[in-house]
């Protein structure tokens, strides 16, 4: 039996070929902490290697593991090999030089702490591999992602690595410059970054009517709860004030802290999923992950106990007073439950809790989809108002919808910008208009969208769930209830889109 925290002596070639071409993820969000110190090579010679590695070896004797093996391989082709990530974003090189995650209390301070020194020791190898592979960086994308990539000196006093850091610095520096204004990967490309993960066709037409048809529901919910609130109000006079009533961002860590604690009482309470057990401390990300508002670092299957963290960003210092405002509006009182919601319980924490807990197989335990894992956390803020979570205070269900609006707003701007439809200026006015977003925050999530073109699987992940719950419901009758479905679901880990419905059997 292996160590906590150490490769699972058990794992398959296979599945390890697919482990070694995504280590920051396995070291992260597995806990496979034999990856410590250790870096990527994506070089273009590096990712050749790795790719041929991929598919190499026996069957696995689960026909669903089998399958979410072979749409993890296929994910990995479609992101290196079709859309060549490692030539274009940055963000792929950041997150393999990014020290933040020896930052959770996984392992004893000391043993940490070599691990992260041994990364920084690789940092010059693997920013010369960067360099070579980081030849069509486009301007918006350097531009959008050159804070995080400087973010990552903070706390580093090696001077090897900073001189090695800083040759990325500058080569981002000067795509800012010189680099091409279109970041549209064209619609074949995003056919595959979005289907191959999901082992599933995707038609983008189609996905585009369904998110359509999303917002325009959305919209609806929306006004009904403005009403409810203040009668005859709509949500264009509304929100502002609404999105006004926040704390500073002291306030805002209290607020949330206490938040994690009122959405796990009631989650439990009616019953919708198995205790998560565990603790979620909150605080600001590390410079090099601020690149998000929010977002969780929940620890992996194969570590040992360590507390989770749910990163909650403040504005940058730099910025005057009103872009400060509008970037703590997002964390108002009207839309930070929701968010915590997401995030903590019944989202990602609970989500990861539940699969170290359930899921039974190296590959549920270990490979992600992405789009089931935001799919689910958004799912479970529209659950709770479903269930009645403050639900004589319409504020609750009101950030539900502004958060549901910010998602399918993603979901059809990245469907525009990489099929050439949308500029990265008419995205920002998109979410300034359907999700009531305003100045650095509008424009921080327009220009995601040009580095993360996926970014709308949300809204799909949460669609392709309710879906599956209604077959469930249909099927299994007076035997269907919500911690039914949701354990069902939940011990597959975080399998494809195209893989949930294994949940109903044969």
């Amino acid at each position: 039996m292996s160590k906590r925290g150490s490769l699972p002596e058990r794992v398959s070639p296979r599945l390890r070929a697919v482990w070694e071409m995504q280590i920051p993820e396995m070291r992260e969000y597995a806990g496979v902490h034999d990856y410590d110190g250790e870096v990527l090579d994506l070089s273009p010679s590096g990712i050749r290697a790795g790719l041929a590695r991929l598919g190499q070896g026996d069957r696995l004797a689960d026909r669903h593991d089998q399958a979410h093996l072979e749409a993890a391989e296929a994910a990995l082709r479609a992101s290196y090999e079709i859309a060549e990530i490692h030539r274009w974003n940055p963000l792929v090189h950041l997150d393999n030089l990014d020290l933040a995650s020896y930052d959770r209390e996984y392992a004893p301070s000391e043993e940490r702490e070599a691990a992260r020194q041994r990364h920084l020791s690789s940092w010059p190898v693997a920013v010369d591999a960067s360099l070579e592979s980081l030849d069509r960086v486009a301007a918006p994308v350097a531009r959008a992602l050159l804070p995080g990539v400087r973010g990552l000196a903070e706390g580093v006093e090696d001077d090897s690595a900073l001189k090695a850091l800083g040759r990325l610095v500058a080569r981002l520096e000067e795509a800012v410059q010189t680099g091409t204004d279109q970041c549209g990967l064209g619609e074949a490309v995003l056919r595959s970054l979005l289907g191959e993960p999901e082992a599933m066709p995707v038609d983008l037409g189609r996905l585009e009517e369904r998110a359509d048809a999303e917002k325009a529901r959305l919209r609806e919910r929306l006004e009904e709860d403005c009403a409810r609130y203040r009668p005859g109000a709509r949500p264009i006079e509304l929100l502002p004030e609404l999105l006004a009533d926040h704390s500073d961002a002291e306030g805002i860590y209290a607020e949330a802290t206490r938040l994690i604690a009122e959405v796990t009482r009631f989650t439990l309470g009616r019953n919708l999923i198995a205790n998560p057990g565990g603790s979620c401390l909150v605080g600001p990300a590390p410079a090099s992950r601020r690149w998000a508002t929010a977002m969780m670092s929940a620890g992996g299957a194969y570590e040992d106990e360590a507390p989770a963290w749910y990163y909650v960003n403040p504005p940058d210092p730099a910025w005057d007073e009103e872009d400060k405002a509008d970037w703590l509006a997002v964390f108002s009182a009207t839309t930070l439950p929701a968010i915590t919601a997401h995030e903590v319980t019944p989202g990602h924490f609970a989500q990861q809790r539940i699969l170290i807990s359930m899921a039974s197989t190296d590959v549920r335990r270990s490979l992600h989809s992405y789009s089931f894992v935001e799919g689910w956390a958004h799912y479970g803020e529209e659950l709770l108002v479903e269930e009645g979570f403050r639900q004589d205070d319409p504020r609750y269900a009101i950030g539900v919808w502004i958060e549901a609006l910010l998602r399918v707003t993603r979901l059809a701007c990245a469907l525009g910008i990489h099929r050439g439809t949308l500029s990265l200026d008419e995205a920002v006015a998109r979410f300034e208009q359907d999700a009531f977003l305003k100045g650095p925050a509008a424009r921080a999530e327009a220009s995601r969208g040009t580095y993360d073109p996926t970014y709308g699987r949300y809204t799909w992940g949460k669609l392709e769930i309710l879906a599956l719950r209604d077959e469930a419901m249909a099927e299994w009758g007076t035997r269907y209830s919500h911690r039914r479905f949701h354990d069902s679901l939940l011990a597959f880990g975080s399998p494809p889109l195209g893989l949930i419905g294994d949940v109903l059997g044969d």
